[in-house]
């Protein structure tokens, strides 16, 4: 008999059936240098241990650094309560309400910290905290952090780590909207035809499950319903309703175009598993799917709930995985960010560290035009340059496709497919010709560059 640990590692490493399981790898430094290095969870997925004779799940090693005692919150934090999935959901070790965020940043935090690139000099604790509270009253995404992202955070220089700045709004930072933001800017709820399926292509089809993340990214295309409302924007969750679910099978089932179904929300990590095994299962009866895909960000920032043998999250996943009996992999999605990723050294290095472990690089979005997140988001001509300085550098094979998603419900197309792109005005145009339904024939979709700071 195989193993749980052997059939995880197996799981993980690609080779069971089914799944591919989209997720964005954090970037972060533990230095202040202005070279970025990506630094993926090692310990799923590349262990050269084999797993029946490894003493912990994928080879998990007690001698790497216990990354966490680094914290004072969690210096106490035993190995086992770290890697248990039921320690890091409990209130006590999130944070997600300004108490606790306010808490824990006293705690880790020294007197002085620098202030974000670009503007001189240090700031004091109380200075810092104060514009963290500025960026959660402008922003439309609420704090959600796990304590694994928690510990991979520089806290001597929180403003310039890239890892903190996905997670945590600084007011200092954020920036004017562009007047074409939206919340909802790639019309999903134009293109609903029932509560939690968007269909926008003919042959697949998105199921937003649940309005929740093991974390929020404060630059979060679905703002509109994930994580609880802000002062600036009232949130539509997506509920796990049976109702809910039910109406979307049903729609499901009634499209035979339909063959590939994502399933998301939200983050596909927090289904229950009974729910998780119930909608594979009903997918996988159905006559027209030949694809599912669970959406999730969870191997990059709690990666310890796979290493956990008590919880059975990823053991119905493996068990749904088999089920479906038809070969899969693990993909990778990420997400463009200005001070993040958006430079060659360091986009180079995500792509062959996935490459090294057997992940497809599969997309780097565009950011897209949701409110709140400008100072994130990149000109067009960003990530055409580093479509441009990679390709070439990196095998064909692992060289992922740069997207814009494009706003108004255009779907995905390559960067470089624009039909014109005027860099001084920041307007480039694009054309969907798969789309023809709902007025979307022949339609011109623009993607709008960030306004210059001085507008």
């Amino acid at each position: 008999m195989i193993s749980l640990a052997s059939r995880r590692l197996r799981f993980l490493r690609g080779r069971v059936k089914t799944l591919s399981t989209g997720f964005s790898p954090l970037h972060t430094t533990r230095n202040t240098s202005s070279t970025q290095s990506p630094i993926i969870p090692k310990y799923p997925i590349v262990s050269d241990i084999p797993a029946e004779t490894s003493q912990f799940p994928f080879g998990f090693d007690l001698e790497e650094p216990e990354i966490w005692r680094e914290v004072p919150p969690f210096s106490d934090v035993s190995y086992d309560e770290f890697l248990s999935w039921r320690w890091h959901t409990k209130i006590q070790n999130l944070v997600e309400t300004k108490e606790q965020l306010s808490e824990f940043l006293y705690a880790v935090l020294p007197e002085e910290v620098p202030r974000p690139a670009g503007m001189a000099g240090m700031q004091t604790r109380d200075e810092f905290t104060g514009d963290v509270y500025s960026g959660i009253r402008k922003s439309a995404m609420s704090v959600r952090v796990m304590p694994y992202v928690l510990s991979r955070i520089n806290w001597a220089d929180p403003a310039n780590c890239p890892i903190f700045r996905q997670f945590i709004p600084l007011g200092s930072i954020m920036v004017q909207d562009h007047p074409r933001v939206k919340p909802d800017s790639l019309h999903e709820q134009e293109d609903s035809p029932v509560d939690g399926i968007v269909h926008r292509y003919p042959d697949k089809a998105l199921f937003l499950t649940v309005g929740v993340c093991p974390v929020y990214c404060v630059f979060c295309t679905r703002s509109y319903g994930v994580g609880a409302n802000t002062e600036v924007l009232a949130k539509e969750p997506f509920k796990v309703s049976r109702t809910r679910f039910e109406n979307a099978f049903a729609y499901v089932e009634s499209q035979p175009d339909l063959k590939d179904i994502a399933i998301s929300g939200g983050d596909a990590f927090y289904l229950p598993h009974h729910v998780l095994e119930w909608i594979g299962d009903r997918l996988i009866g159905m006559k027209n799917i030949e694809r599912i895909r669970f959406a999730t960000k969870g191997l990059a920032v709690a990666p310890n709930r796979f290493l956990d043998s008590s919880d059975p999250w990823t053991e119905t996943l493996i068990r749904v995985s088999d089920k479906a009996r038809r070969a899969g992999k693990l993909r990778n999605q990420s997400v463009l960010l200005r001070g993040v990723n958006d430079n060659v050294a360091t986009m180079s290095s995500l792509i062959q560290k996935l490459a090294q472990m057997t992940i497809q690089p599969y997309y780097v979005y565009q950011c897209d035009m949701v409110p709140k997140v400008e100072h994130l988001r990149t000109p067009l001509q960003t990530i055409l340059d580093l479509e441009s300085e990679l390709r070439g550098s990196i095998a064909g094979f692992y060289m992922p496709n740069f997207i814009v998603d494009l706003p108004e419900g255009g779907g995905k197309r390559l960067a470089c497919s624009f039909e014109s792109y005027d860099r001084d005005t920041g307007v480039s145009t694009f054309r969907a010709p798969v789309l023809t339904s709902k007025r979307k024939a022949g339609k011109i979709y623009k993607y709008y560059d960030p306004l210059p700071p001085s507008s």
